[in-house]
């Protein structure tokens, strides 16, 4: 299987950058071909200009989409990791999504009816947020995340959701809790053996 995955963190030290890792060695060991986005350390561009907004009209886009396109295009699963900020996406992934799912290569309406043009393509997508899981439950949190990212934005543009994680409490996450999150990563993605912790 052909694996995109596109990574948003500035920190090296991240948990993100750790889940990031995680997926990468189990990838590798299971012999499926990757590649890896990283929008900061690419330095992509988020901001959707005047210009982007006249091209995605005219069916045409920037070098740089293009280039994030054809990765995507040549993708079977694209895997999103990223921390929740805000209650959102960080603006650099947001800005990725706002340039790179242009209207004619992520979805296109006939008719007047929206239609997905990602089908066929598998995604998973990995989050860590600071609030518990059961606090983002009581206010509705959880559900708004999902219809925000996952109906509005994934499941809109074709994409087969094969599973959302959401670590929590993720800036004070136990050692159990990283080894648990690490297992279910290697299981998710095919690899079982024995996992390590992260300091």
């Amino acid at each position: 299987m052909k694996n995109l995955i596109i990574y948003a963190h500035p920190n090296e030290a991240s948990l993100n950058h750790f889940f990031k890792n995680t997926i990468v060695e189990s990838l590798e060991k299971s012999g499926q071909q990757i590649v890896v986005r990283d929008l900061n350390e690419i330095n992509f561009n988020p901001v959707l200009s005047l210009e982007d907004m006249h091209g995605q009209r005219m069916g045409q886009v920037a070098d740089d989409v293009k280039t994030e396109q054809n990765f995507i295009s040549w993708a079977d699963r694209i895997v999103f990791i990223y921390p929740i900020w805000w209650t959102g996406m960080p603006a650099i992934m947001k800005g990725y999504i706002d340039r790179v799912f242009s209207y004619g290569f992520a979805y296109r309406y006939d008719q007047g009816v929206q239609k997905g043009l990602l089908t066929g393509k598998q995604t998973i997508i990995v989050n860590s947020h600071g609030k518990s899981n059961a606090e983002y439950e009581a206010i509705g949190m959880d559900k708004a995340l999902a219809l925000t990212s996952d109906t509005g934005i994934f499941k809109y543009c074709g994409f087969e959701i094969k599973h959302h994680f959401y670590f929590d409490k993720a800036d004070r996450a136990s050692k159990e809790s990283i080894l648990d999150w690490e297992n279910q990563l290697r299981t998710m993605f095919n690899v079982t053996h024995e996992v390590t912790v992260f300091g």
